[in-house]
């Protein structure tokens, strides 16, 4: 009816505009356009486009509901009632309680059209609830005023009335309806949602959740770092890690195989998604999920911290009309908001992209993508394969991993494609050797590829807490630098404040180095040189290695020695 990519809250809210002649089809599909556009929030275009004012969608969602508007700003609000709630729990489901009236809970919603409110909100606050709708700077700005922003270290409180709660003794021989009875108890749904709530506010990008002997372990990686935060008794840990699967719409029966799955939410106010990996061990299921926060990401070449210089040249070789561009560096380095950063620059009505990852990250207008099923039979391979009988104009392929998937993308280079991809290689010039060990001739390979750009994610320092230091000689000899080298630059590090946790580094910057082939380097590789050769010659040419970069990142005050050399 719509645009394919509305949401169901978005759907819900055009229908309304529709049935009360406030809106008509074409105006509706125009204002989404402009939400995906500059990324302002459709109720926010609603208003910008005059429709109508906030308060009057709130009173006809209120009307729809068969709720109420209250005006929050104006309200005197029930302190003896919000004492009686958390505020973790409050900021998660983004909801201010106003009023208790014969044992039912009135509290007023940001998110009133999610209807998980609905199902979730008994449970998790015992008793019955209705939900309200006021102007979200109302709610918010109320929230702020009466419940402190939480923290890593303000899970004690639930973390204590999770060990007061009922005894969680369910085993193995316990049937599939117990367990799930368990994982619905309010304590640990209360449990698992702050958890969520806190790995989201601090921009974890993985959640941990570790059965050992005698422990259960959690811990967020924060900028690349994992760090254990409190934890519940060891008996709860069956109870959590079910309740997780519930909510990711696993099997929680099956403890024997690994399972794959996945959780949308909306904390913040912002929609999040989660990939859950559970995986079997010797004392229960691990299990993994990785925080896909589509807000805190910006797909925007000139925003990961690249040189100009060095953006320009990526935007020329991903314009080409055909042939391969590489983008390498281990786990976690950033290398898919790089890909995705390039296929927002060239996503183009004149161009056809398609995509194949594992998984699809992010939804992009435009793009045709599709994921990766191994157990499906759907491969890198199969997909590429099949993309070429689709007429496209570029191709990203999320990895080669192996001869095939490299044989078919010099194919589609060959016929006329641009394709881009990712490596697991240390440095820039390497990639050469890697592709050429997977079996593909090197002359194939220096005819084809444009570009290869390798990079790593590094830790900003602090800027709330960091003090200049006197390098020191041991550090300059490892950086194999001088103190003439250092000149008029200033060198940081990080004390730990409450702003950084403590770590004295708030954030992460991307160090890159962008390996082009020139007639040496090309020979070279045509004789199948060792890679260290090739970087050799490369620089001498005048590449400018990660460890380069990272040294500029510390005189400028921007990283750390420590984190240079950990990661260069």
């Amino acid at each position: 009816m719509y645009a394919e990519d509305m949401d169901s809250a978005s759907v819900t809210i055009a229908d309304m505009l529709i049935d009360a002649g406030m809106a008509n089809e074409e105006q509706i599909v125009e204002m989404w356009d402009e939400h995906q556009r500059t990324g302002t929030a459709f109720k926010t275009v609603i208003y910008n486009f005059e429709i109508m004012t906030e308060e009057q969608l709130m009173r006809l969602i209120a009307e729809n509901l068969g709720s109420q508007y209250l005006d929050l700003a104006q309200y005197d609000l029930n302190i003896e009632v919000i004492r009686d709630y958390e505020g973790e729990t409050m900021r998660l489901y983004q909801i201010m309680p106003v009023q208790e009236q014969d044992g039912v809970l009135f509290v007023a919603a940001l998110d009133p059209l999610n209807f998980r409110l609905v199902d979730e909100l008994p449970q998790v606050l015992g008793k019955p609830v209705e939900i309200l709708v006021s102007k979200e700077d109302d709610i918010l700005q109320a929230i702020d005023t009466y419940y402190p922003e939480a923290t890593l270290e303000s899970m004690s409180s639930v973390l204590e009335e999770l060990d007061k709660s009922a005894e969680f003794s369910f085993g193995e021989e316990d049937d599939e309806d117990d367990e799930e009875d368990e994982a619905n108890k309010p304590a640990i749904v209360r449990f698992v949602d702050a958890v969520l709530f806190l790995a989201v506010k601090d921009q974890a990008s993985d959640i941990h959740f570790e059965p050992f002997a005698n422990q259960f372990r959690i811990r967020y990686r924060i900028d690349g770092v994992l760090y254990e935060m409190n934890s519940p008794n060891k008996k709860m840990s069956a109870a959590v890690i079910s309740r997780v699967k519930v909510v990711s719409g696993l099997n929680i029966a099956e403890k024997k195989k690994p399972q794959d799955g996945r959780i949308e939410m909306r904390i913040g106010g912002r929609r999040i998604d989660l990939r859950v990996s559970c995986l079997p061990t010797q004392y229960g299921e691990s299990v993994v999920l990785r925080v896909l926060d589509k807000g805190a990401v910006s797909l925007n070449l000139d925003v990961l911290g690249m040189p100009e210089w060095m953006s320009q040249e990526v935007r020329d070789m991903i314009a080409k009309p055909n042939g391969i561009f590489l983008v390498t560096g281990p786990t976690g380095s950033g290398k898919t908001t790089t890909l995705y950063s390039c296929l927002h620059e060239i996503n183009k009505p004149g161009d056809k992209v398609l995509t194949c990852e594992d998984p699809v990250e992010f939804n992009i207008e435009g793009l045709i993508q599709v994921p990766v099923q191994e157990a499906m039979g759907m491969t890198f391979f199969k997909a590429l394969k099949a993309f070429l009988r689709q007429d496209p104009d570029k191709i990203m392929v999320g990895e080669i991993r192996d001869g095939e998937t490299a044989g078919i993308a010099i194919e589609a280079s060959l016929t006329g494609h641009f394709v881009l991809s990712t490596l697991h290689t240390n440095d820039a010039p390497s990639a050469v050797t890697r592709l050429c060990d997977m079996g593909v001739e090197p002359f194939l390979v220096t005819s084809t590829v444009e570009g290869v750009l390798a990079q790593r994610l590094v830790r900003r320092v602090c800027k709330h807490c960091r003090e200049s230091y006197q390098i020191t000689e041991g550090e300059l000899s490892k950086l194999r630098m001088t103190q003439e080298d250092v000149g008029s630059g200033t060198i940081y590090r990080g004390v730990g404040c409450d702003e950084c946790n403590h770590t004295g580094y708030k954030g992460r910057v991307g160090l890159y180095e962008i390996f082009k082939f020139s007639p040496v380097t090309r020979q070279l590789a045509m004789d199948n040189r060792p890679a260290l050769e090739i970087f050799n010659q490369a620089v001498k040419e005048g590449m400018r290695p990660l460890r380069q970069h990272g040294i500029e990142t510390i005189l400028s005050g921007v990283s750390t020695v420590e984190e240079i050399l950990k990661y260069t």
